[in-house]
């Protein structure tokens, strides 16, 4: 049986080689990922930061494009999209590289079967709710939220919810990264796949929250008789509903 994580390690060692032949190594279809992988064990904290703040931006242009949320000038390109970038590679990807390097520290040279259960453990109970309560008021704050109670009760309401996906998804991601990914592959992979889950949430999440804006509308409109034009759903607002949801 081919042993994956040595597989991984040996076409990291032949970018050297390639790249000493000038372009033609990288012509080749594995070229790219020669490369990525590489600078992933050279410069990983780059590499991840580089790597999360394109997949977080990436993701919620995704999610606007498949709940047809636009801004005012009809784009895709909110401004959400750069603030998610700012945060996928200055708070998440370093949060994450920290958290999971001493992780895998503490259990160095353990690989027995209860050493791996008790990784996983540790990751979904210390790991997971450190990384969910920064990412909920992270978002929070982009949002709108601009006061210690206002993130504070976003972080309250929606952290049961979040670990409820994170405790059935993570301990598969881990299982697979510990049988198949060398340690310093394991951030991106684990960035891969919140990418496609928080995709799927986030086009979830949209269409609710329009959704809503429209039934909200139609009521003050009834109600009070207003234009079309006269009525506005603060962002704070949305957001407590998106997460109260």
């Amino acid at each position: 049986m081919v042993d994956t994580k040595e597989l991984i390690r040996k076409e990291v060692k032949t970018v050297t080689a390639s790249s000493s032949h000038g372009r033609s190594g990288f012509m080749r279809g594995d070229g790219y990922l020669q490369l990525y992988l590489s600078q992933l064990q050279h410069n990983p904290l780059r590499t991840k930061m580089l790597t999360s703040g394109t997949l977080s931006a990436l993701q919620e242009v995704i999610a606007s494009v498949y709940a047809g949320d636009r801004d005012k000038k009809g784009s895709y390109i909110t401004a959400r999209v750069p603030k998610m970038a700012i945060y996928g590679a200055l708070i998440s990807a370093p949060l994450g590289h920290i958290l999971v390097a001493l992780l895998q520290k503490a259990f160095a040279g353990r690989t027995s079967g209860k050493s791996k259960l008790a990784q996983i453990l540790v990751s979904n109970l210390v790991v997971s709710p450190i990384q969910n309560s920064v990412y909920l008021a992270c978002m929070a704050v982009i949002a709108g939220a601009r006061t210690v109670h206002q993130i504070r009760a976003t972080v309250k309401a929606g952290f049961m919810p979040i670990m409820k996906v994170s405790w059935c998804t993570s301990p598969l991601a881990l299982l697979f990264a510990q049988k198949f990914l060398p340690p310093h592959a394991w951030v991106p992979f684990f960035n891969l796949v919140a990418f496609v889950i928080g995709t799927y949430i986030n086009a979830m999440t949209k269409k609710k929250r329009m959704a809503a804006i429209r039934r909200e509308k139609k009521k003050v409109r009834k109600r009070d008789n207003l234009s079309p034009t006269e009525f506005s759903f603060g962002p704070f607002e949305l957001m407590i509903w998106t997460v109260s949801r």
